[in-house]
């Protein structure tokens, strides 16, 4: 008998993967995320620099900052310059007179922009979608042009050298894209709740009261920062409308530090300048997580 024998058997190798194109991506992802973070550095030097020497030149004396360099650590720091900037200008009365426009113009803003939003995204009406083009339409208005206008109309009616001589074409002109914010975020609500709410009794009303304005929270957040940056530092509508010391905001306020033949107490200056900025840097960082939220809400369904 013969017998033949068995056929060896074959043994293949299990194909390696291939690790080329990981090594390859390893290199770039390095040095995207590299560049990412020297770009990300350099714009949070950019922005934290000026306000570090801001509070930095507050701080120091006179004499340091007339006969040293103006961009050098301080070789002294005193307090001085706080109390010189109180008994120079009516620095108070300005930051009062600012808090009252800001907070006028913003409840204007909010409450006129969320309706107007409502109505025209969430009730709907014929032609709507042109109301909400020529409302975008006011952001590209430049506020010079109403100021000669605003002038006149406002001496007729008596309302120059008041607190609406200034809310009234402040909280106009930020209408446009308050209206845009809110639109934005609105369209983003389903529609199922609003017919819910509907179907159980309520009426627009009562739906913009109990359901649009809670779930707009952030949003509202959103509007009142971006606008109050503005307003806090208007200067062209306060120095046009306002005639008298007792109405000044704080950027006309800021002039009184200015003395004879131009001579300026920069160290004091930049003690008022300290003092007027700090409230809006607190609010925004105690804020900023819901305005980041409310813009992410108007640029993406969640």
């Amino acid at each position: 008998m013969i017998t033949h024998p068995a056929p060896a058997a074959v043994r293949t190798a299990a194909p390696q993967p291939s690790h080329a194109p990981a090594r390859r991506r390893r290199p770039r992802l390095t040095l995207h995320r590299t560049l990412s973070r020297a770009i990300i550095v350099v714009i949070v030097v950019a922005q934290v620099y000026p306000l570090a020497w801001l509070f930095l030149t507050s701080l120091r004396t006179e004499q340091d900052f007339a006969a040293g360099n103006p961009f050098a650590l301080p070789s002294a720091l005193t307090l001085d310059n706080f109390s010189r900037a109180f008994a120079t200008g009516n620095l108070g009365l300005n930051i009062l007179n600012s808090f009252i426009v800001t907070m006028g113009a913003n409840v204007l803003i909010v409450v006129l922009g969320m309706m107007a939003a409502y109505a025209i995204q969430v009730l709907g009406f014929r032609l709507s979608k042109l109301v909400r083009g020529v409302f975008l339409m006011g952001i590209i208005v430049p506020v010079q042009i109403a100021l000669v206008p605003l002038f006149i109309d406002y001496s007729k009616v008596g309302l120059l050298d008041t607190y609406q001589s200034m809310i009234v074409p402040l909280a106009g002109f930020a209408l446009p894209m308050s209206v845009y914010l809110f639109s934005s975020f609105f369209e983003y609500i389903p529609r199922e709740t609003y017919e819910a709410a509907s179907l159980d009794g309520a009426g627009p009303y009562r739906i913009f009261g109990l359901i649009t304005l809670p779930l707009s929270l952030n949003t509202v957040v959103t509007v009142v920062l971006v606008n109050s940056i503005f307003i806090w530092n208007d200067f062209i509508f306060a120095n046009t409308f306002v005639l008298t010391e007792g109405l000044k905001t704080i950027p006309l306020g800021l002039q009184n530090y200015i003395g004879a033949m131009g001579k300026t107490d920069w160290t004091a200056t930049f003690a008022a300048v300290c003092v007027t900025v700090t409230p809006l840097l607190l609010v925004f960082l105690v804020l900023n997580k819901a305005m980041i939220q409310g813009l992410e809400a108007g640029a993406s369904k969640g």
